[in-house]
């Protein structure tokens, strides 16, 4: 099973999303982070889910509207990793039309 590591700054991620779910007074914010982390750990059987992005990276998308975030990772084949490198929400990701 391949490993999945985050890096530092993927906590202060959940911490902002977390902060404007609250702020917005969305129901059953910890739920949605929740789906966040099982859609992360997908990753672990299925390193190369995510879509090809820039420089060897992916992005993994998690849910859609309102609901829908963007994990951008990078799996290292030789390490058996994913780095998971950031999280947004599609709409600060720039998908929002």
């Amino acid at each position: 099973m391949t490993r999945i590591e985050l890096a530092r700054e993927v906590g202060e991620d959940f911490e902002r999303i977390l902060d404007h779910l609250l702020a917005h007074e969305v129901a059953q914010a910890t739920s949605r982070l929740r789906e966040i982390i099982e859609a992360i750990d997908v990753l672990a059987t299925n390193p190369l889910i995510g879509r090809p992005a820039r420089n060897d990276k992916r992005e993994l998308v998690i849910g859609r509207g309102s609901h829908g975030y963007v994990a951008l990772y990078r799996y290292v084949e030789q390490l058996d990793t994913v780095f998971v490198l950031a999280i947004r929400a599609q709409r600060e990701a720039g998908f929002a039309r």
